[in-house]
């Protein structure tokens, strides 16, 4: 991956994202700074990110399973954005887990990190990204770490080493519990989204057993020291990739969802325990537009205690295995685009992210 130089840290925080616009695979006519600006930035202190109740699809009579599809299909098709409380998910693994990042990057020395510098493996890059290198186009004010898969033994793979993938072996055991209850949501989601659209619900069961994901611990420093003057966002505005995202709700503030209709900003504040969703490229183009991949951010704190106070958050973002073809549904008329092979698709899109030469030549994509 490329390393920013002074001069790209410096327009990164600048950039509007149509600058970018050749590498996208669905049609994104949102216009936006990467970075959070001071001045000229509007809110939309009106808008409501719909919240939903889970329970009605996995528990739920027919008349309660379609109610919910319609519920969350359409706060996802207004907004690519919803909130589901009663997922059955125990919000205190959520505060551990928490905690667990918390330590994972305050106690581990960057010298045992840097081994596992991030870099690509099949679609995604993965492994960690030190503060200031998630992106070539804008210096994020966060570190992360991906984990995939395989890093998480998922499968019981004789030959895995937990020492491959992390610096200090143990927390795989640590975040394990997540990981396997945010996948056990997978298929009632994609199941629900797909009944909303009007087709078979387990059209995409079998793309999504055993199924491909990235797991990301995002750890946003307090901001002082070397930080405190830090300008931009804590995170870029952009899109998701995948198809979509299981996001616990953060016990910080922060994270920002652009309204398309009238490009202002949503501060979205979901309730402890709630999950937020939101949809990616791969669902946008598979949904012919339907369902958009919404653009957020993580912006700064508004209050001097929370800059003091680290942020973190724990995503799960859901995709397809690399030879699964993208198609537009069935149940959908007029496709505006031709099938492709997921790793094309999703490293076409990133190279924006980590430079030209992080896309694999295409494979037989359409």
């Amino acid at each position: 991956m490329h390393k920013l130089d002074t001069n790209a840290r410096e327009q990164g925080v600048k950039d509007q994202n149509q600058k970018y616009q050749k590498y996208e695979q669905v049609q994104k006519d949102q216009v936006y700074h990467f970075s959070e600006q001071s001045k000229n930035e509007l809110f939309d202190t009106e808008f409501e990110i719909k919240t939903c109740d889970f329970s009605l699809w996995l528990n739920g009579n027919n008349e309660e399973k379609q109610q919910f599809a319609h519920d969350f299909g359409t706060a996802l098709e207004e907004i690519g954005f919803a909130i589901l409380i009663n997922h059955g998910v125990d919000a205190n693994l959520y505060d551990t887990c928490e905690q667990h990042v918390i330590d994972f990057f305050e106690t581990i020395p960057m010298e045992e990190r840097m081994p596992y510098h991030a870099k690509r493996h099949g679609s995604v890059n993965q492994g960690y990204f030190p503060v200031k290198e998630t992106s070539i186009i804008h210096p994020d004010l966060v570190e992360g770490w991906v984990f995939c898969r395989r890093a998480m033994n998922l499968d019981n793979d004789p030959q895995y080493k937990a020492s491959d993938f992390w610096p200090r072996p143990d927390y795989e055991a640590k975040f394990r519990p997540l990981v396997e209850a945010h996948e056990k949501l997978i298929k009632p989601i994609m199941q629900s989204i797909l009944t909303y659209l009007d087709c078979d619900p387990h059209h995409y069961d079998d793309k999504l057993t055993q199924t491909n994901f990235g797991f990301r611990l995002n750890y946003y420093p307090a901001l002082k020291g070397e930080l405190e003057k830090a300008e931009g966002g804590r995170m870029l505005g952009h899109e998701d990739v995948d198809l979509f995202t299981i996001l616990p709700a953060s016990s910080q503030e922060g994270l920002q969802v652009l309204n398309r209709k009238n490009m202002k900003w949503i501060r979205l504040n979901a309730p402890k325990g709630a999950l937020i969703i939101n949809t990616g490229d791969y669902m946008q183009r598979i949904t012919n537009d339907r369902l958009p991949s919404t653009t957020h951010r993580v912006a700064q704190p508004m209050t001097e205690e929370a800059r003091r106070n680290p942020r973190v958050s724990l995503p799960m973002a859901v995709y397809v295995w690399e030879d699964e073809m993208l198609e537009v549904l069935p149940s959908l008329a007029d496709p505006k685009y031709p099938p492709i092979r997921a790793e094309d698709f999703h490293t076409r899109i990133t190279s924006k992210f980590y430079g030209d030469d992080y896309r694999p030549e295409d494979k037989n994509s359409d």
